[in-house]
C-alpha cells in the first residue's frame, strides 16, 4: 500500500539545517499499527531533479508490490509513505522529521541526491535509524562517522572517473585530450566528482583551460556554454544533476561548439528524457558513469527489467534501479534479523553481504560500498556499457563524438 502526500516548502536558509535536526524526535514505529509495518522516505517529485526522482518513486513502487505479493516483512504487510521535498535541503529535514516522530514509521529509506542525503542521513542517525540511500555519493556524507548509513550502488562518486580515465590511459599519447573543461552544478555529489576528474586528468598532462560552478536553478546555460567554446577545449567534462546536463548541450549546438569528447555525470543516463531533450541523434558519443546496467547479469536484474517495463510502460532508468535495489537492501536486512531492531538492522549490513541487481553489495564502517561503477556512451540511440571488460555490451566506442546533428 502506498500513501503519498506533498510535503511544505520551507523558506530557512541551510543555515538552519541544524536546528531542524536537532528539533526531532526519536521514532517508536508505532505509526502503521501491529499489522503493518510503515516505511517513510522523502523524494524530489517536484522541482528541477523530478525527471530522476519520478522513476526512482516507480522502482520503490514496484518493490513494495513484490514485496507485500511475497507476504511482506515479518509477516506483515507493508506501506510506504512518500513526501514530496522539493528538492530543497530544509524541506526534506522537515519531512524526515514529521516521518519519524508524527508519523512513526517503523523503517526509512533515502532520498535522491547528494544535496538531499547530507541532511536526511542526519536526521537518520540521530535517531538511531537504519538509513538506506539509492542516490547520493558525495565523501562528505561519509565522513561523519554515521553507524546507521548504507549507501546502495557499488561505489560512491569519488570512484566515477576510474574507468573513463583507465580508457583515456589505454590511448596512445598522441590521442588523447590535451585540453579539458569542468563546468559543474554547484552540487555535493558532483563537486566531488569533478575534482576528481581534473586531478586524474591533470596527472595525466590534461591542462585545464575552463573550471567554473553554476548554480542549481540554472535554466539559461549560454553564457556558460559560450565561455567553455571560447576555450575550444578537447574534453568536456560536465557535472550535471538532472535537466542541467540537456541545457548545456543545447547552448553547446547554439553555440555550434562540438567537443571531440564530452563525459556527463547523471543526466545522460536518464534514458527516456535526455535522448528527447538533445534530439536523440545527438546523444552519439555521450559518456557517463552508472550504477546499473540492463543487461547485467546479476541475479534479479532480468526479472526486474521485465517487471517494471510491464507495470509502468517503459523501461527503468539507472534511478528506478537504484530505489528498487535500497528495496532489496532494506528487505535482506529485515528478513535475516526477523525484527526491526535498528541497531541489529545496521550491524548486520556491515558484516554481510546483500545480493541485488547492481551486483553483490558489502559495505565498510562508513556504509561505503566496495564495487565498481560502469562506464556507459550513447551509440547508435542505444545506452551501451563500454567498461569494464566484463560488462560491455558493445564492443565499440565511438571517438572522437560526432558533430551535432541539425
Amino acid at each position: 500500500m502506498l500513501r503519498y502526500s506533498r510535503g511544505g516548502r520551507r523558506t530557512a536558509l541551510f543555515g538552519a539545517v541544524a536546528a531542524l535536526v536537532a528539533a526531532s524526535a526519536c521514532g517508536t514505529g508505532t505509526g502503521a499499527g501491529n499489522d503493518t509495518v510503515l516505511i517513510g522516505a522523502s523524494l524530489p517529485l517536484s522541482g528541477p531533479v523530478a525527471d530522476s526522482s519520478k522513476p526512482a518513486y516507480q522502482g520503490y513502487k514496484l518493490w513494495l508490490a513484490q514485496l507485500n505479493k511475497k507476504g511482506g516483512l515479518l509477516k506483515r504487510m507493508v506501506e510506504l509513505k512518500v513526501l514530496d521535498d522539493g528538492f530543497d535541503q530544509n524541506t526534506v529535514i522537515t519531512n524526515y522529521n514529521r516521518l519519524i516522530g508524527q508519523d512513526r514509521v517503523d523503517l526509512l529509506l533515502g532520498t535522491f541526491s547528494s544535496k538531499l542525503n547530507l541532511p536526511a542521513s542526519a536526521v537518520a542517525e540521530r535517531n538511531k535509524m537504519l538509513y538506506v540511500e539509492p542516490s547520493g555519493g558525495a565523501t562528505e556524507i561519509f565522513e561523519r562517522g554515521f553507524d546507521y548509513l548504507f549507501f546502495a550502488q557499488p561505489s560512491t562518486s569519488v570512484d566515477m572517473p576510474e574507468q573513463f580515465v583507465s580508457w583515456i590511459t589505454s590511448l596512445p599519447e598522441k590521442d588523447r585530450p590535451k585540453t579539458a573543461a569542468y563546468p559543474t552544478q554547484d552540487d555535493p555529489n558532483t563537486d566531488v566528482a569533478i575534482a576528481a576528474f581534473r586531478e586524474q586528468l591533470s596527472e595525466l598532462g590534461v591542462k585545464t583551460v575552463y573550471s567554473e560552478k553554476y548554480a542549481p536553478e540554472t535554466v539559461n546555460f549560454d553564457t556558460i556554454a559560450n565561455g567553455i567554446a571560447s576555450t575550444k577545449p578537447d574534453l568536456v567534462v560536465h557535472g550535471a544533476v538532472g535537466a542541467d546536463g540537456a541545457g548545456l548541450v543545447k547552448a553547446f549546438q547554439k553555440q555550434q561548439f562540438s567537443p571531440s569528447l564530452l563525459f556527463q555525470t547523471n543526466s545522460p543516463s536518464l534514458v527516456e528524457t535526455y535522448p528527447k531533450a538533445v534530439g536523440a541523434r545527438n546523444t552519439e558519443g555521450i559518456l557517463t558513469s552508472v550504477a546499473w546496467s540492463p543487461e547485467a547479469n546479476h541475479a534479479g536484474n532480468a526479472e526486474f527489467v521485465r517487471a517494471y517495463t510491464n507495470k509502468f510502460g517503459t523501461p527503468p532508468t539507472e534511478d528506478s534501479a537504484n530505489a528498487y535495489t535500497a528495496g532489496q537492501v532494506l528487505e535482506a536486512a529485515v528478513t535475516a534479523v526477523g525484527s526491526l531492531d535498528q541497531d541489529k538492522l545496521a550491524d548486520w549490513l556491515h558484516t554481510h553481504t546483500v545480493s541485488t541487481i547492481v551486483g553483490p553489495l558489502r559495505w565498510d564502517k562508513r556504509g561505503v560500498p566496495d564495487g565498481d561503477l560502469l562506464l556507459a556512451q550513447w551509440q547508435n540511440g542505444a545506452f551501451e556499457i563500454v567498461a569494464p571488460a566484463e560488462q560491455k555490451t558493445t564492443r565499440q566506442f565511438v571517438n572522437p563524438k560526432p558533430e551535432w546533428s541539425s
